[in-house]
């Protein structure tokens, strides 16, 4: 497998150390999950690595980039620059380093809010997000367990408690997080007819 060095640089360049390093625990972790649940080793690793490539930006080239690529802001993610790495690293990985890849920009794209319908890739990288080594925040070991036991049931899980998190902290929650978990209970649900 490709290990990356000039990517693995410019993050080295790019990001602060602790983020560095939590790019680099979210990568083998991404890996770790696409080998035990059938996904793209590869593409997991690659994105893991990248996905917070724009994380310390400054809020200037957050808005430069989103101008420069035609990403309008909708009211939640102007009021949330903590999402704006996503949707700047979406533009990062595909237009400046010229990755075609659809899956990975798109798991980059939502590894913050998640979204109905992601893929397998998307779904690891989320949660390899949520439980790489380097995190430690409550309820981290709950969902390390779940993800070793089912990655849709570690999914419902994380959507929860960020949901949870969100209300608690007196935030708005973005309508991709909100159709995510709705498509999880709905598939979980037997409905009139079914």
């Amino acid at each position: 497998m490709n290990d990356y060095k000039e990517y693995k640089q410019l993050l080295k360049e790019k990001l602060t150390e602790k983020r560095y390093i939590h790019s680099l625990a979210v990568a083998d972790e991404a890996l770790r999950l696409a080998r035990k649940y059938g996904g793209n080793e590869e593409k997991a690793y690659l994105a893991g690595l990248l996905h917070d490539i724009t994380k310390n930006t400054s809020a200037e080239e957050h808005l430069n980039i989103f101008n420069e690529f035609g990403i309008m802001l909708n009211s939640v993610e102007k009021n949330a620059e903590k999402l704006w790495h996503a949707m700047s690293g979406f533009a990062y990985i595909k237009y400046v380093l010229k990755i075609d890849d659809e899956e990975i920009a798109d798991a980059v794209r939502y590894h913050t809010t998640a979204k109905a319908n992601m893929s397998l890739l998307a779904k690891i990288l989320y949660l390899a997000d949520f439980t790489s080594a380097d995190r430690d925040f409550d309820d981290v070991e709950v969902i390390r367990n779940l993800v070793d036991r089912s990655l849709d049931g570690a999914f419902k899980y994380a959507l929860e408690y960020s949901i949870i998190d969100l209300v608690n902290n007196g935030r708005a929650i973005h309508i991709d997080t909100v159709n995510a978990f709705n498509e999880v209970i709905l598939k979980g649900s037997k409905t009139f007819g079914n």
